[in-house]
């Protein structure tokens, strides 16, 4: 029993896609034995570029179902088949990502028709499926709409169904597909990794660490290690049975885990912003004996930041710019980014000083200092690379800034 789907996503950035639109046919090896078709409300921008190409807008997904309320429908039709598609990784991806947000791990067996087609149906000029179908004459009605593209990869997977008469290759990619070869063992591992800040962690059968960091992107950084040719990765290569991660929602966040833990690398900043002459400049801390305004861990970094300044009149007065970032005499509420998209951290500021730091759900009301202080961390020690971060923060308006509550 075989499920044949395909998805059109809202080309948000990798990994942060959501799903605009789903097709699945149950098709038993004979017949069709149930369809699943419709558009979803991604509950966020379709970009031009998809809206182009697929001709599904914004208002056409206003009214349409959220994932959620389709998600037991996908998991009736596809229970106890192989899910087939051109192109599988993508729409398995899609899918398992939009599980994950539910708190649902969906799995499934699957089968890609492109590796598949060049088996059987070698020497084409190109295995895309609008001109593979074209060179084979298998009609492709309403192209990059996903009821289109999967009843077109429906006719190419029968197709190669009779043209494999012995059912060898299908049997031979669906062994391939589920062996435990180290390059399926990679992509079990980081298939849902998020491409996010945090901490990641890779561990062994029994659960000890084996290597841990924080990252820019964890997904990357982990496919990277995984690749690496380095002797002193193979180890870990080889023993490695799960990765867990932690979100840290912001850098500052991280720094602060970090120094309380007493994990912290110290940062090396050379680099900083001086008023000179009147003007901005960057240039190496050691040819100057007062201090920075910022510190920078590049120079690349604080050219970006005097640009920023010098664009905005409100800023290239030194005074003002001075006054905007010193955190001197605050007693604030800082709320910035979240470890999801259901969450926002929070920063405490007392007397210009850095206290505590935390998580609060969307839908908690933080009304009181007393519901603050159940959810805060209270932060040990600050070091300077913080206090640079907070002042780079309030530069660039990352954080919306509330009084603190009584």
């Amino acid at each position: 029993m075989y499920t044949i789907i395909d998805i059109e996503g809202n080309g948000a950035p990798y990994r942060k896609e959501s799903i605009i639109e789903i097709a699945i046919f149950r098709y038993d090896g004979h017949v069709i034995t149930d369809q699943f078709i419709s558009l979803v409300n991604p509950e966020s921008d379709i970009s031009p570029f998809v809206q182009k190409l697929t001709g599904i807008t914004q208002k056409m997904v206003k009214t349409a179902p959220k994932f959620h309320e389709i998600a037991k429908r996908i998991i009736e039709i596809t229970e106890g088949t192989i899910l087939v598609g051109h192109n599988i990784d993508f729409d398995y991806r899609m899918l398992r990502q939009s599980f994950k947000r539910l708190g649902f791990d969906f799995k499934i067996n699957t089968l890609d028709t492109i590796p598949l087609t060049k088996k059987l149906i070698p020497h084409e000029k190109s295995y895309s499926l609008g001109k593979l179908c074209k060179s084979i004459g298998i009609p492709l009605v309403d192209e990059h709409r996903a009821s289109g593209d999967a009843r077109a990869t429906l006719e190419l997977f029968k197709l190669l169904k009779t043209k494999d008469n012995s059912h060898e290759i299908i049997q031979q990619h669906h062994e391939e597909s589920n062996a435990k070869s180290y390059i399926n063992k990679i992509k079990e591992l980081t298939q849902d990794l998020p491409s996010e800040k945090g901490f990641v962690y890779f561990q062994n059968a029994s659960g000890a660490i084996l290597f841990e960091d924080y990252v820019d992107d964890i997904f990357r950084v982990s496919k990277k290690l995984f690749n690496s040719k380095s002797v002193k990765w193979q180890s870990i290569q080889e023993e490695v049975t799960q990765i867990n991660y932690e979100l840290t929602g912001t850098d500052t966040i991280a720094r602060l885990i970090l120094l309380n833990q007493n994990k912290s690398k110290k940062q090396f900043l050379p680099y900083g912003l001086f008023y000179i002459d009147g003007k901005f400049k960057v240039e190496k801390n050691s040819n100057h004996s007062e201090k920075p305004l910022l510190k920078f861990k590049n120079f690349s970094q604080g050219s970006k930041v005097k640009h920023y300044i010098t664009e905005n009149e409100s800023l290239s007065d030194y005074k003002t710019l001075k006054d905007l970032i010193t955190l001197k005499g605050r007693n604030e509420l800082w709320i910035g980014k979240g470890r999801n998209l259901g969450e926002k951290s929070f920063l405490i500021i007392e007397e210009g000083k850095l206290i505590s730091f935390g998580y609060y759900e969307l839908f908690h009301q933080i009304q009181s200092r007393k519901k603050l202080n159940k959810l805060q961390i209270e932060v040990k020690k600050v070091s300077p690379e913080i206090i640079n971060d907070l002042k780079l923060s309030l530069l660039k308006n990352e954080y919306k800034i509330e009084k603190l509550p009584k």
